[in-house]
């Protein structure tokens, strides 16, 4: 919301300097988010009038000008303006005067008295681009003739004036007009309002147009009125061109300015036919389906029961409450208009102009709700200003009222609203904040019944007022108060990893981190999830990204598409984040949400060489067996089991299950070949998924001695079958009688010959496994490792069918 601080001061006029009313503006909720002056300093600008003008001897496009600037002796100045002429008042500058640099940041440009191909030049006549005022630049600016010559420039046309921008919240449509400005400058001053006058035209003709409201739901209230014998080709006033511009609103015609003028001034968006455009009268309704409306903006849009329109006996005319329809705009053959101004419900216009990729001032002031209560008095100041600007003759009113808002009072706790503001606030004061609003009111014991006026769409709950009181009495208010409430560190326990060391973790291993949305797309959630029946958003904030994810690798398969598209050659990534899961179990909580279970995922992703390239290495591709030590050294010190399993999202021989403690803690493997087809992948990434709350359990560090005795090694290689795994192998091995004094046991080498032979034959291997055995307590000797190892073959023949290799 743009708009003079003299428009404003007109309304409302507090003994405050600029800053100061801006200040207080911000405070009190209506941010100002720029001010800027309606002109850059200049000095010595006087209002002039051009007496005489003659060609220049020495130039064909300079005139040399005989110029009144009230001074008594006219000056000689030579200008090349294209629009000069005798007899009008323009800007001049005097010698000595200092206009805005041509560019930002430049010197002032200074008069001197000087000559113009041979001609003494006493001053320079000005345009608008020159002193700054617009980008105009196609001749000088032509002042109204009514302007007195000598005056400086800056007063006649009021450049010391400030603009003022809102940002204003959508709760503050009452706020979006100058006089709703005011009103709220008056209640948070003191400074009396100046009530508005809307004297009743009368009307010298009884001519009305048929109108029928079809649709309460739609428009509460229509007023309207004809006027006969306009004339649309009058000028608009040059104050309400002046003022319409510092409103960030170009002049069109002076119908048309007229209205937009209004709706400035009092927030109340209106719309002026050609009467003689409509065909019999007017019907305010929904759309029906195949009717089509070419707007004032030149698109042609489809309408349906869900817009509203008005419409006449043949088409539809208007989008209700959002633009006119372009075949009875007012143009410059427009004799007769009709006025309209209605009260659109507001959950009936918001939306509808975004469903055609547009917006318009009228639509969003309508959308966030507009007074009601005064149709009948804005109809009368636009007929006036008609009237006055365009003359003609009025006819009589003609106002329905079908369904207004209404106004349910709220009640307000005094007690309740020192709690809410943090300090103590009297009865008295809240009951005056209210009246200096203009909220009625009535009191009870401890307790403050508030009916919203006419033009308050937002006061609906308590705590609606009891912002309205701190915000008058003024945030600055607020005693400096130190929290009460103790803060007491707590230590983790050493059993547990905070996420921030889980990430440090992943970085040491060489990942970056990368941050995702929780919704994504329902295609990721068939894939790499196998969930069918996802959680759907109900406002997604694009199509795509409807649902709500159950697996962090959709996240970042979508990452390495990313890299992959700007050319990265290794990609290695991970995500800590939640995932969401239907859970009947899960109850409402301050951290969670009935019927879903969000736990904390910690995902990673490895795509292209398994190092950066250097000189003493052979480059080779990441693989399952690099990615599976990166989550056994986040697992540390458990020692997770890697069990053969399906997943949707991976290979179907290369995945695994990962357990720890007996229990399922997340999944690895390489992406499935179907999806990194369908994802246009060169090659397959391996990917893992863990719990972050199993990976947070990290154990107590246990003090162990160093071992007095030396360790002893002996190396056996086994013949076993392939279907054999090495989880059996070692898990057989660490259940042998002897595995008090086996320390640890390693696969170091396989051999599988490529024909089988006696001793190792068809689906068969070699694995040799290192042993290392200890005792703590006593030497060992070649007895006891003899025997143990004998142990450790037999407990592996017996389970395994594994035998000695020769």
């Amino acid at each position: 919301m743009q708009f003079p601080e003299s428009w404003l001061r007109e309304f409302c006029n507090p003994p405050l300097s600029t800053p100061a009313l801006a200040e207080t503006l911000t405070m009190a909720g209506l941010e100002v988010e720029e001010l800027r002056p309606v002109a850059p300093p200049f000095d010595k600008v006087v209002v002039a009038e051009v007496l005489a003008i003659e060609k220049h001897p020495n130039a064909d496009r300079l005139h040399i000008c005989r110029v009144d600037v009230g001074a008594g002796t006219p000056l000689s100045i030579v200008c090349g303006a294209p629009n000069v002429r005798a007899g009008i008042k323009v800007p001049c500058a005097l010698v000595g005067a200092e206009l805005p640099p041509a560019e930002a940041g430049g010197a002032p440009f200074q008069i001197k008295l000087g000559k113009l191909r041979g001609v003494e030049s006493q001053g320079m006549l000005c345009s608008a681009r020159e002193l700054k005022l617009s980008e105009d630049h196609g001749g000088l600016l032509i002042l109204a003739d009514d302007a007195p010559v000598g005056t400086s420039i800056r007063s006649h046309l009021q450049l010391d004036d400030t603009l003022f921008t809102l940002k204003l919240t959508p709760n503050l449509a009452h706020c979006l007009s100058v006089y709703g400005i005011a009103r709220e400058v008056s209640a948070l001053t003191g400074v009396p309002l100046k009530q508005p006058a809307f004297a009743p035209v009368l009307p010298t003709h009884g001519a009305k147009l048929p109108v029928r409201v079809a649709a309460p739901e739609l428009c509460g209230r229509f007023s309207g009125r004809i006027v006969h014998g306009v004339n649309p080709r009058a000028a608009t006033p040059p104050w309400m061109v002046e003022r319409l511009a510092r409103c960030g609103q170009r002049s069109v015609s002076a119908l048309v300015d007229i209205s937009n003028y209004v709706m400035f001034e009092f927030g109340r968006p209106s719309h002026i036919f050609d009467l003689d455009k409509i065909h019999g009268g007017l019907e305010v309704r929904w759309g029906r389906s195949g009717e089509s409306l070419e707007l004032l903006n030149g698109s042609t849009i489809e309408v349906d029961a869900a817009v509203g329109v008005i419409a006449d006996d043949r088409q539809v005319e208007s989008l209700a409450g959002i633009m006119g329809g372009q075949a009875t705009a007012v143009t410059d053959d427009t004799r007769n208009v009709y006025v309209e101004a209605a009260f659109w419900w507001p959950q009936s216009i918001a939306g509808r102009s975004r469903r055609y990729n547009f917006s318009t001032d009228a639509g969003h002031r309508f959308e966030r709700g507009v007074d009601p209560a005064q149709t009948v008095e804005h109809i009368e100041r636009i007929t006036q200003l008609i009237l006055d600007v365009c003359g003609g003759e009025a006819g009589p009113m003609d106002d329905q009222i079908l369904a207004l808002p209404e106004r349910t009072p709220v009640a307000m706790r005094v007690d309740r609203a020192c709690r809410v503001i943090g300090m103590p606030v009297s009865q008295s004061q809240c009951v005056g904040v209210f009246q200096r609003l203009g909220l009625a009111c009535r009191e009870e014991d401890g307790r403050i019944i508030v009916t919203p006026p006419s033009w308050r769409f937002d006061l609906q709950i308590e705590e609606d007022l009891i912002e309205e009181v701190i915000r008058v009495l003024g945030y600055s208010m607020l005693p400096d108060t130190p929290p009460l409430a103790p803060v007491t560190p707590r230590v983790m326990s050493e059993s547990r990893r905070g996420l921030h060391t889980l990430r440090h973790a992943m970085a040491g291993l060489d990942y970056q981190e990368t941050v995702n949305f929780s919704f994504v797309e329902a295609r990721w959630e068939r894939d790499f999830a196998g969930n069918e029946a996802p959680i759907r958003l109900l406002n997604p904030i694009a199509a795509p990204l409807a649902v709500m994810r159950s697996s962090l690798i959709g996240s970042l398969i979508n990452v390495l598409r990313f890299n992959l598209a700007r050319k990265a050659a290794r990609v290695r990534v991970f995500e800590i984040g939640r995932v969401f899961l239907r859970d009947p179990a899960a109850v409402d909580s301050d951290s969670g949400v009935a019927g879903v279970d969000q736990p904390l995922r910690l995902g990673g992703l490895a795509y292209g060489g398994c190092d950066e390239p250097q000189w003493g290495t052979t480059e080779r591709g990441v693989d399952f067996f690099d990615v599976k030590g990166d989550v056994e050294a986040l697992l540390v010190p458990r020692r997770p089991r890697f069990v053969a399993a399906e997943h949707p999202a991976l290979h179907p021989g290369r995945s695994a299950r990962i357990e720890c403690d007996g229990r399922t803690v997340g999944w690895i493997g390489e992406l499935h070949p179907r999806w990194r087809q369908a994802y246009e992948l060169p090659q397959a990434p391996v990917v893992f998924e863990l719990d972050a709350q199993a990976l947070s359990e990290g154990g107590v560090p246990i003090y162990t001695a160093i071992p007095k005795q030396q360790a002893a090694v002996r190396d056996i290689a086994l013949i076993v079958g392939d279907h054999v795994a090495h989880d059996a192998l070692m898990q057989s091995i660490s259940v042998a009688p002897s595995s008090g004094v086996v320390r640890s046991a390693r696969l170091f080498d396989v051999y599988r010959p490529k024909n089988p032979s006696a001793e190792v034959a068809a689906g068969e291997r070699s694995l040799a496994i290192r042993l290392e055995l200890l005792d703590e307590h006593g030497t060992l000797t070649d007895e006891r490792i003899d025997a143990a190892v004998r142990s450790v073959l037999d407990t592996l023949s017996a389970q395994l069918g594994a035998r000695l290799r020769a």
